[in-house]
């Protein structure tokens, strides 16, 4: 067995698992810029720990931004599968929410000192197959318009969490999503402005 496929000890893994911890909510709250020596410290392991793992913060960043990508696919999918119709809407009130409390993801994703199809391009790939699955299912529902593309959808993303987390209202995609909702909607959808799609 090469010493890659060898299993982490326990302590290691648990060390690993610390680690990661740690990073998500250090880079969530403050973005990319902490430092690495840093995450380790509030982790309480050495630098050397952090390395041996993760061997530079890009690494690091990257194997969260990959994981928090996966749930946010996952998720998506499943408001989907479950109702077609709004589950376009339901991702949309998600992904700006994460605005105020991802700043990391939010950096991300709108390319702010990480290029995301080049550092994760499988990861940027299934995301953006999710985006353009649900905006199908919308539109074949007859609830979004059906000139809107991907990358309408990944603009409007963009703007709505720079606009949640800098101006930190946290009623405001209450107050703004029915706004959302006419724009989107098809000519002859039913407007609703509910806001229950962040549930």
């Amino acid at each position: 067995m090469t010493e890659k496929s060898r299993p982490l000890r326990a302590d290691a893994a648990r060390n690993r698992a610390r680690v990661l911890q740690v990073a998500y909510e250090t880079f969530a709250e403050e973005g990319a810029g902490v430092p690495i020596d840093e995450i380790a410290r509030r982790a309480g392991v050495g630098a050397g720990t952090v390395y041996r793992h993760f061997p530079t913060k890009e690494s690091l960043f990257q194997a969260i931004v990959a994981d928090r990508l996966q749930q946010v696919v996952e998720r998506a999918r499943e408001q989907a599968a479950a109702d077609p119709g709004e589950g376009l809407y339901a991702f949309l009130f998600h992904m700006a929410e994460q605005g105020a409390t991802d700043l990391g993801l939010t950096e991300a994703f709108a390319g702010i000192g990480f290029d995301l199809a080049a550092a994760l391009p499988d990861a940027e790939k299934e995301f953006t197959g999710m985006m353009a699955e649900i905006l199908t299912q919308a539109q074949r529902a007859g609830t979004v318009r059906s000139d809107l593309d991907v990358a309408d959808i990944k603009t409007l993303i963009v703007g709505l969490q720079a606009m949640r987390r800098f101006r930190g209202d946290s009623e405001l995609m209450h107050r703004v999503y029915p706004v959302i909702r006419a724009g989107l909607a098809a000519p002859d959808a039913s407007p609703d402005g509910a806001t229950d799609a962040s549930a």
